[in-house]
């Protein structure tokens, strides 16, 4: 596999991981109410809780994304 297509499928990944943190965003802002709800049949959590384990979870996605694909990606696009 060459440096073109490395650069190729992370480039695909960085989409694909970008819409699901986007959907996970888009749901979270539009549906919180019902998302709330159907966490807490499962377990026992606060309102300000479920927001920041919601908005951590979201954070830290972002980063992988960034240190796990955009960097990467960045680096063969510069070297190359």
């Amino acid at each position: 596999m060459g440096i073109n297509e490395v650069r190729h499928a992370l480039a695909w990944c960085i989409g694909i991981n970008y819409a699901l943190l986007l959907t996970w965003v888009g749901v979270f802002f539009y549906a919180h109410d019902g998302l709330y709800r159907l966490h807490t049949r499962w377990f026992k959590l606060s309102p300000e809780t479920f927001d920041v384990l919601n908005y951590a979870g979201i954070a830290i996605y972002k980063l992988g994304i960034i240190l796990f694909n955009l960097v990467p990606w960045a680096a063969l696009y510069i070297s190359s």
